[in-house]
Parts: C-alpha cells; sequence; structure tokens
C-alpha cells in the first residue's frame, strides 16, 4: 500500500519514509509515526510525517 492518501496514515502506524536529503537516491527509513504533516487528503508524492524519533519525510510504504 502506498502513502499518497492520508485517510490509510494514522498515528503509530509503521511506515517506510524517504527524507528530503535522501530523495536522489530514494533510501527508505523505517519508524512509526508521531503526527502526520500533509493537511490535504491525497498529495503524489506521499504524505509528509515526522516519526517518533524526530525524523519528517514522505511515507512510501505503509508496514
Amino acid at each position: 500500500m502506498n502513502g499518497s492518501q492520508r485517510i490509510n496514515i494514522k498515528a503509530g502506524s509503521r511506515v517506510a519514509i524517504v527524507l528530503k536529503a535522501d530523495q536522489r537516491s530514494g533510501k527508505l527509513t523505517e519508524g512509526v509515526v508521531k503526527d502526520i504533516l500533509t493537511n490535504s487528503a491525497v498529495h503524489p508524492h506521499g504524505i509528509k510525517v515526522r516519526l517518533e524519533d524526530g525524523k519528517v519525510g514522505r511515507v512510501k510504504l505503509l508496514k
């Protein structure tokens, strides 16, 4: 399942995100969602979230 729809993502969800610094390489970082930062219902590049460890990126995969 991809992370482009906000309805699929909840605080506490385990996800894989792409950090801003890793956008070119596409390297994924796994973690648990603390906050959802994107207000719109859908975003073509993925919903932006903050993980519990403070990292911010766009959701690519839901675990």
